[in-house]
């Protein structure tokens, strides 16, 4: 039965000590992980954090967390998908990183952004907003993976070359807070089922303290892996762990082949 392991790994903020990562990567590489994904604002710190922060001081985190990627990707033969600010000039972007096992470096610029009053990336980050692509998409022992941010997960338009390409997993880091669990895993598990696809999630752990809007930000965990048919195969708590499950081509193709979603819009012309 042909398979991929793949694994999350369910973070707060990391410092420049390669030693916690490694931890966790004996244990993945043992057990036959090939796509390692970390959540939102855990190379580089939260997005409040960094708008109080210099853009050289940005970069260099950035900078040392690639270098970093690179050197273990090439060590323990995996492949990294995190979330990365990338400085050029004076402009910041908000970018998902895949490092593969080569040390090959490919960017993916989130193109949908949060845009509200306490919690403006829009605004603060340079990234293209007026038009809409595919999401990032690649392939890894015959699975076709695509990649997206967290927030994108809300936008049906990028959900259909998901379905039109047949991808079989999703990773979706996150940065969700203020308890939005159940929300999350309700709109995490119909996109899965709808779209005939598992969904990798690693959200981030930590808190932060706005005094501004008297809110306090807790990231929650509640990194998961659901199939196609939208049930939750395994799922984190709230503290610093890692998650390592197998995806199977064959469950795939059987609930593309019991539901037809796909060819229900093809017959119509609309993928």
């Amino acid at each position: 039965m042909k398979h991929i392991m793949v694994g999350a790994l369910q973070l707060p903020t990391l410092g420049m000590n390669a030693t916690r990562l490694e931890f966790y990567l004996k244990n993945a590489k043992a057990r036959g992980a090939r796509v390692l994904l970390l959540g939102e604002y855990v190379l580089n710190h939260f997005f409040l954090e960094l708008m109080k922060m210099p853009k050289s001081m940005v970069s260099e985190q950035s900078s040392k967390h690639l270098l970093l990627l690179r050197k273990l990707a090439r060590e323990y033969e995996m492949v990294f998908v995190a979330p990365i600010i990338q400085v050029k000039g004076e402009s910041i972007y908000k970018t998902i990183v895949k490092v593969s096992s080569s040390g090959q470096v490919r960017y993916y610029k989130q193109q949908f952004l949060i845009p509200y009053e306490h919690w403006d990336e829009k605004s603060y980050f340079s990234n293209e907003t007026d038009t809409v692509n595919d999401p990032f998409i690649f392939t890894i022992d015959g699975f076709k993976i695509a990649v997206m941010g967290g927030y994108e997960l809300h936008f049906d338009i990028m959900w259909h070359s998901v379905m039109a390409k047949k991808v079989d997993l999703v990773l979706l880091p996150t940065a969700s807070t203020f308890g939005s669990h159940n929300r999350w895993r309700e709109l995490i598990k119909s996109r899965a089922f709808l779209n005939g696809c598992y969904i990798l999630r690693a959200n981030r752990l930590g808190e932060y303290s706005d005094q501004k809007h008297s809110l306090k930000w807790k990231f929650y965990g509640d990194s998961m892996l659901v199939n196609p048919s939208g049930e939750v195969e395994m799922v984190l708590e709230d503290r610093e762990s890692m998650l390592i499950e197998p995806i199977y081509k064959n469950i795939v193709r059987e609930h593309r082949k019991v539901w037809q979603f796909d060819k229900e819009l093809a017959e119509k012309g609309v993928l």
